[in-house]
């Protein structure tokens, strides 16, 4: 039988079509902005200053490759990686199973400590009890999620990520930075008495952790890139009309996650200056709830109370942005997951009653119980971030695998391609191997 022509639709053409398209890439940049970016970056700076410049540009440009295999997927297939890791061989549905029980624990404590930090900024705006802000955050967040469409959480998590970024470049141009430290800090090194327990949520956070980059094929998918979804497309007989139009839209998601890469990288370096050029000489370390207070009376040094209010106000944005982006990607990731999982009994319930029913049980409920028990916004933010970091070397297997076992030729991975998203798994695996020897006391590292 052949494939109906109308399953893949045109590409854009020219530079003003391709314009539109974008928008994948920007809600999976802000889906960690709230943690890798502005948390745990100046605390990182603050700390070792800019010895580990070289770590953050290779997340970075390895993420890239990552993301660009498993948004590969989803405009070839229509489908999102979940539903391919349910395809693989073995024991049925073992590889869903091996990402999605870790994820629960990522998305309680990733939301519960991202909307405590958002409710430290909040406390210096509004001041009372700390928890009632957090909680007032985290509803205002599962109401636009809900009632809210795909479009107006992309238009909403764009614009706010858009002003997190001017608010960062503009801190970090209002200060100086040593750009022999910086030359310095691209030679790969470790500083002595190194706390891989910091480094390892903000390389797993960097961008986006594992999750994030699964929500980026169902953001692929939403958006409409490629083969349309749930369409009955055989790729293993695709013609060359077929095969030029893919091309093309792999093109088009390249462009989107560079763009989202690049922008990425200009705000995470600025938050580095920041840590590194008015906390570092301060002894200042963003802490719990002190998170806002500490980032936002650096720049009071510098510009006042309008340095202050700009700073929290940038902060509010960064941290619940990344709140709204978690609670829309863990709802799509999990209901997918439902129905790769249970078929049978979520079979008479609609795609949105399953997102619903995970926004506000998963990562809303939840993630309330836990900050209002814990109440340490940056543990929680580590414990999450690690779990990310441990889940990426995964991630790289089974995209790799499934992109080779089900694509045609014409439209896999290049070798370059496939080296540097295998690089990316064993970088991340080593990070996580030397957090794991350190929490163990299985070497002393200097």
């Amino acid at each position: 039988m052949a494939n109906h022509p109308t399953s893949i639709p045109d590409p854009p053409k020219n530079f003003r079509e391709k314009l539109k398209w974008f928008g994948p890439g920007f809600l999976w940049m802000v889906s960690a902005a709230g943690s890798g970016e502005l948390l745990f970056t100046p605390r990182v700076g603050s700390m070792y200053g800019y010895s580990l410049l070289w770590a953050l540009l290779a997340a970075v440009t390895l993420k890239w490759f990552i993301n660009r295999e498993i948004g590969r997927y989803a405009v070839c297939t229509g489908k999102s990686v979940i539903q391919g890791f349910s395809e693989l061989p073995g024991p049925k549905n073992w590889a869903i199973y091996l990402i999605l029980v870790p994820q629960l624990f990522v998305a309680v404590t990733g939301v519960a400590g991202l909307a405590g930090s958002a409710g430290t900024a909040l406390l210096l705006i509004f001041p009372g009890d700390i928890r009632i802000l957090t909680v007032m955050a985290i509803f205002l967040s599962t109401a636009l999620v809900i009632w809210g469409r795909f479009k107006v959480v992309e238009k909403v998590a764009t614009i706010l990520a858009l002003a997190l970024g001017i608010s960062a470049i503009i801190a970090a141009l209002s200060v100086l930075p040593h750009a022999g430290e910086m030359i310095r800090g691209l030679v790969p090194d470790t500083p002595p008495n190194v706390e891989y327990g910091e480094i390892l949520p903000w390389l797993g956070f960097m961008l986006c952790g594992a999750a994030g980059m699964i929500w980026y094929s169902h953001w692929i998918i939403e958006k409409g890139y490629g083969v349309k979804k749930n369409s009955s497309i055989n790729i293993t007989k695709l013609d060359s009309n077929q095969v030029d139009k893919l091309r093309s839209w792999i093109r088009q998601m390249t462009a989107d996650t560079t763009v989202a890469v690049v922008g990425t990288l200009i705000v995470t370096i600025a938050f580095l200056i920041l840590g590194v050029e008015l906390l570092k000489p301060k002894g200042l370390v963003p802490e719990e709830n002190k998170v806002a207070q500490i980032l936002a009376e650096m720049l009071s040094h510098r510009w006042g109370p309008v340095g202050f209010w700009f700073m929290v106000t940038a902060l509010f944005v960064g941290f619940w942005d990344t709140v709204l982006s978690n609670q829309d990607g863990f709802g799509r990731m999990f209901s997918t997951g439902t129905r790769m999982l249970m078929p049978g009994r979520s079979k008479r319930l609609t795609d949105k009653f399953l997102q619903r029913f995970f926004v506000i049980v998963l990562v809303t409920a939840a993630p309330i119980t836990v900050y209002l028990i814990i109440g340490e916004p940056i543990q929680l933010l580590k414990i999450a971030g690690a779990i990310e970091a441990f889940d990426i070397p995964i991630l790289v297997i089974l995209i790799l695998y499934v992109n080779q076992k089900n694509l045609p030729p014409a439209l896999k991975p290049s070798k370059f391609a496939f080296i540097f998203t295998a690089l990316a798994g064993i970088f991340f695996a080593a990070f996580a191997a030397i957090y794991i020897l350190q929490l163990t006391g299985g070497v002393e590292l200097e």
